[in-house]
């Protein structure tokens, strides 16, 4: 890959290489090296702009689980070495509670939740990054209440005014990547049944997802048959029925040895106006898919996190 280290044989392999190196080798400091100085990195909890409060937020995570994993399961990506490329990289992680840290005193309890990551990299470097991270998994499997706990943060933080503002377009800043992604028929078809459910057309489901699907879903959930699916996402779309949807991001691939895949990044973005939990003001909903299609069915694993604006937080 030209611009690339000669080690890497692929986009691939340099995305699962290089999260292995910084997390489970303990090479902290290739953040230096691998992330641009002035790199974008946006998540449901923050906006943050530079690598120096990237080494230090992965520090503090190696603190409090010090085993931690990051397992590869997936990486769907779009562009060419010398233009940049596209990573959608989907991962299992498992730790154990062995340090004080955003958690609280160590707890010795193991945890295991999945992440979604799109990088854009060029040169060797990767500088636009957007991430999700099953929060609400983490909270509930260490004992917490997770609204709860996304009040006890906020507090720790400094109160409403005062804490970490969660991420929102109007925090956004536009980083080096511009891409939309790829013309690939898998992203787009995907794109097109994702559109349809939140334009309230649950019917599609059944239609294009195998009935024995199994689905992974905010807080740990593992929802299997399209019952599954459908109730997620009538859940979602019923507690923000007036928001607006949009797909930010798309791609898929067909590669040797594998089925298809595709990948989309998508936001939900105005105010909680259904039922559900407490109503507030504004929010944006974040999230990530990605989809391997195989006998005429799919198997459909799907993260999604959101943190709101005012006062509080859901996980």
């Amino acid at each position: 890959m030209k611009g690339f280290d000669e080690r890497w044989k692929d986009f691939p392999d340099y995305i699962l290489g290089v999260t292995k190196e910084i997390w489970e080798d303990r090479n902290i400091a290739a953040l230096k090296q691998y992330y641009a100085d002035g790199i974008y990195v946006r998540s449901p909890a923050s906006f943050v702009k530079g690598n120096r409060d990237v080494i230090g937020a992965t520090m503090a995570t190696l603190n409090e689980f010090p085993d931690r994993r990051l397992l590869g399961e997936d990486v769907i990506w779009c562009g060419t070495p010398e233009t940049g490329m596209l990573s959608s990289h989907r991962l299992l992680s498992t730790a154990t509670h062995l340090g004080e840290g955003v958690y609280g005193e160590a707890t010795g309890k193991q945890v295991r939740y999945r992440i979604l990551a799109d990088c854009h990299a060029i040169n060797n470097q990767i500088n636009d990054e957007w991430l999700v991270r099953d929060q609400g998994a983490i909270v509930r499997q260490m004992g917490w209440d997770a609204k709860q706990y996304a009040v006890d943060l906020i507090e720790r933080e400094g109160g409403p005014e005062a804490c970490v503002q969660p991420f929102h377009p109007d925090l956004d800043e536009q980083g080096p990547y511009r891409g939309r992604g790829n013309d690939s028929v898998w992203g787009n078809a995907f794109a097109h049944i994702l559109s349809e459910i939140m334009d309230a057309n649950l019917a599609i489901i059944p239609q294009h997802y195998d009935r024995a699907v199994t689905g992974y879903f905010p807080g740990g959930q593992e929802l299997s048959s399209t019952d599954g699916v459908d109730s997620f996402w009538m859940g979602l779309r019923a507690a923000f029925p007036s928001a607006t949807f949009q797909i930010e991001h798309l791609m898929g691939r067909e590669d040797p040895l594998m089925p298809a895949r595709a990948a989309l990044r998508w936001s939900l973005t105005g105010k909680h106006d259904g039922s559900g939990v407490q109503r507030v003001q504004r929010c944006t909903s974040w999230g990530f898919h990605t989809r391997s299609s195989a006998l005429g069915g799919c198997v459909a694993s799907t993260r999604f996190l959101m943190k709101q604006r005012s006062g509080s937080r859901l996980l």
